[in-house]
């Protein structure tokens, strides 16, 4: 038996909706236990975002400049051609996916790192991406810490505690 076929994620926490104006912002705040440094590789290369991340991506995204994202394990397969923005490393990673902002920030705690997440998202989709975001930040948890369990996206989620989540994220966040 791998560490895949025992993976379950926990519950819901750590996370918060925030309106401005028509704006809605997934805010998720991990604490994992490896240096900002590994977790900024986890973020920025290629390799490790085909491990955990819910898209490809044709080069780093440590540095400012153009970047294609494509999803993987949606139905409908997307490609966004996009831009890095802000690439302080390894403390705050900032680029658009598809219409969405997203930000990174690392933050040094104890021997670990806090990770905050800041991702526009239609309030629609809010609880499906807080759910499918847990599971990626799990199994990019795992990456890091040298117990790599594979990308667990789309359909393939709906097995590891994906309906659970959606739920529990959208009572908590009064959808």
């Amino acid at each position: 038996m791998s560490n895949r076929d025992t993976y379950m994620p926990g519950s819901a926490a750590g996370a918060e909706v925030r309106k401005d104006g028509d704006k809605w912002t997934l805010v998720l705040v991990r604490e994992l236990g490896h240096s900002p440094e590994k977790v900024w590789t986890a973020l920025t290369d290629p390799a490790s975002l085909r491990e955990w991340a819910p898209f490809d991506a044709d080069r780093s995204l440590g540095t400012v400049g153009p970047v294609t994202l494509s999803t993987v394990g949606a139905p409908t397969p997307q490609v966004s051609e996009t831009r890095v923005t802000r690439a302080d490393a390894p403390s705050l990673l900032e680029y658009r996916w598809g219409d969405n902002d997203m930000r990174w920030q690392l933050e040094p705690v104890g021997g670990g790192t806090r990770l905050t997440l800041w991702h526009n998202i239609d309030r629609g989709f809010i609880a499906m991406g807080a759910a499918g975001w847990h599971i990626c930040l799990d199994v990019l948890d795992r990456l890091v810490g040298g117990d790599p369990i594979g990308r667990i996206v789309g359909g393939e989620a709906m097995k590891f505690g994906w309906p659970r989540l959606n739920t529990e994220y959208t009572k908590q966040f009064g959808l």
